[in-house]
Parts: structure tokens; C-alpha cells; sequence
């Protein structure tokens, strides 16, 4: 049953990963889940996990026609979307000149467009009840950059630049963005999950072969847990005041730290750059 101190969540990609640890802890705390699947197989697993408070959606969130009519019929069958948590992705791996256009496409279906696709259902509900939150899982892939990972970068980017300005728009009635923007949780993301572009061009041997061998060899042995991920989810929604983006892990920090020195330094090299670009007033 539902009370003031539960609420309904809809997490996508609930069926490895983080989201399978969101949604474990999120129904662990007495809340309702409706989590997305893509198999009856894993629509099966996620169903077994609460009788009453576990409902699997089979959704692939690049089916863009598809979401409107799922999310509302959800919505009937179950309880109106309190939390919506984009966390459905994955990530290419592969220099840009060696990846394809169709590669690029793909990552944004997935990682972008799928998510918008995702908020544009909730949002209708969320603004009649002057109430809601919609957490986006990024990335600190969405402020650093690494090579190899161009596609992904730019998915992650996109989604902050994203969750930042929709927060604006849809604060001064009720409803909350956050961006979660983890580092290296110890997921499948570098393994089974990732789709890697094939190498062809020797000039990239000397900065992807290490890359890739560096990632194969850690997928397993990250340094996040994702059942300490999924604690600070619920944190980051019950706070009263969210933040705008939480990171996730000592390397997310240390990473985007060293960036923001590193621009702070860019900054003040090219200031009188920068500021000689006006019309000059007599």
C-alpha cells in the first residue's frame, strides 16, 4: 500500500547493472517500481522480486512510437510516476574516424533521445500534480572526456546540457531534475554491455590499443559499488533540496576536480582573448 512516505518509481533498464540495483533497493525501502525490460525472460526475474510492488514494463526506449501509450497504460494499471529514473544506456567504444555515423545514431537513440522520449511521457502527469522528480543517469563522461569513448562523451554531454536547462523550466512547478553521474561502478558496462567499434587505422594504435586492453582488463574490478549507487539514489530523492548533478565515486570526483582546474588555468591564459571580442563603446 501506498503511503506519504512511498512512492512510485519507473526505472528503465532495470534488468542488470545499476538499474537492477535501483530497483532492488527502491523496493527494499517500501516503494512501487515499474521497470523497464526488453525480454519476458527478464520481465519474469523482475516481477519475482515483490508480488505487489515490482512491475516490469517490456519497453525498448529506442522505440520512440511506442513509449507514450506504455507509460500511460503503466500509469492506469499501477500508480501516477512519482520518480522517473533515465537509466537505460550503454556505451560505444571507438575512435571517431574509426566509428560510424549509424554508431553515433545509436548511442543517441539510446542515450539521448530515448531518455527525452521518457521524460516527455511523465512530464503531462508530474505538471498536473505540480510534483515529480527526473533523474538522469549520466555519466562523468558527461563533463570529462576520455578518448576512445567520443560517442559516449557526447551522449552523456547532451543529456546533462539537458537535464540542467529542463530544470529551469519545470522548477517553478513542483518538479525536480537531477543529473546522476556515476564513474566506475562494477557493472557490465566495459564488458558484455559495450559495443566496440572495429580498428582499422594504424595512426590510432598508440592511443586506443592500451584503452581498450586497460578497460577489458578492469571490467569486473571497478571501484564503485552499485548497492552504495543505488543508496545514494534514494538519498538524492528524499532530500528536500536535490542537487542539479551528484557524482558518484572518489575517481568521478577527482576527475571532474582536476578539469575544472585545468579550464580555470585555460581561463586566465586567454582572458584578454576572450574579452577582446566586444564593440568597443567611445
Amino acid at each position: 500500500m501506498k503511503t506519504k512516505d512511498t512512492k512510485t518509481f519507473l526505472i528503465t533498464g532495470v534488468s542488470s547493472g545499476l538499474g537492477k540495483a535501483f530497483a532492488e533497493a527502491t523496493l527494499a525501502a517500501g516503494h512501487t517500481v515499474i521497470g523497464t525490460v526488453r525480454h519476458s525472460e527478464a520481465a519474469a526475474a523482475f516481477a519475482a522480486l515483490s508480488t505487489e510492488r515490482a512491475h516490469p514494463l517490456l519497453l525498448d526506449i529506442t522505440d520512440f512510437d511506442a513509449i507514450p501509450a506504455a507509460i500511460t497504460n503503466a500509469q492506469a494499471a499501477v500508480a501516477p510516476i512519482d520518480v522517473l529514473v533515465n537509466n537505460a544506456g550503454y556505451g560505444h567504444e571507438g575512435v571517431l574516424e574509426e566509428s560510424s555515423l549509424e554508431d553515433i545514431r545509436r548511442q543517441f537513440d539510446a542515450n539521448v533521445f530515448g531518455a527525452v522520449a521518457m521524460i516527455k511521457a511523465v512530464l503531462p502527469g508530474m505538471r498536473a500534480r505540480r510534483s515529480g522528480h527526473i533523474v538522469n543517469v549520466t555519466s562523468m563522461g558527461g563533463f570529462i572526456t576520455m578518448p576512445g569513448i567520443t560517442f559516449y562523451c557526447g551522449s552523456k554531454f547532451a543529456l546533462e546540457g539537458i537535464s540542467e536547462a529542463l530544470g529551469k523550466e519545470v522548477k517553478h512547478i513542483g518538479i525536480r531534475v537531477s543529473a546522476l553521474a556515476p564513474g566506475q561502478f562494477r557493472t557490465d558496462w566495459a564488458g558484455r554491455s559495450m559495443d566496440r567499434a572495429p580498428r582499422s587505422i594504424p595512426d590510432y594504435d598508440a592511443v586506443m590499443d592500451p584503452i581498450r586492453a586497460a578497460r577489458q582488463a578492469k571490467s569486473g574490478n571497478q571501484p564503485g559499488d552499485p548497492a552504495k549507487a543505488a543508496q545514494a539514489l534514494l538519498a538524492l530523492v528524499a532530500a528536500d533540496e536535490a542537487p542539479v548533478r551528484l557524482y558518484l565515486g572518489d575517481d568521478a570526483l577527482q576527475v571532474v576536480e582536476d578539469k575544472i582546474a585545468s579550464m580555470k588555468r585555460e581561463i586566465a591564459a586567454w582572458e584578454a582573448v576572450s574579452r577582446s571580442t566586444n564593440f568597443v563603446v567611445s
